[in-house]
């Protein structure tokens, strides 16, 4: 197996697996990715071992009125693999929220 490029949308969807078990919209939702960008990186977790998944009960499914869902998880080392995620979305929201980070204004923007 290669290993798991960890992108910004890798990192989000394992942070929103980090929390429990989910279903494919949860996961959209709390991670604010659309569809063509969290199921392709889902079934890329599954194939690296890192997410397993499961259809819900029939019967639950039934008795809320809406067809089953798939419900994602994470394996252990999708485990370990969410914990460096998480320390990855921390590094980026360090460097977004200006520490070490100056404006530099470009030049000729003041009509030099």
């Amino acid at each position: 197996m290669s290993p798991i490029r960890l992108t910004q949308a890798t990192a989000l969807i394992l942070q929103a697996l980090a929390t429990g078990r989910r279903h494919g919209f949860q996961i959209m939702e709390v991670s604010g990715l659309p569809s063509g960008t969290v199921y392709p990186v889902l079934r890329r977790l599954e194939r690296e071992l890192a997410v397993e998944s499961e259809w819900e009960d029939a019967d639950t499914a039934s008795a809320a009125g809406r067809r089953t869902r798939r419900v994602y998880h994470l394996t252990e080392s999708g485990q370990q693999l969410a914990a460096r995620a998480r320390k990855r979305l921390a590094d980026t929201q360090r460097l977004l929220s200006g520490v070490g980070l100056a404006y530099v204004k470009p030049s000729g923007a003041d009509g030099s």
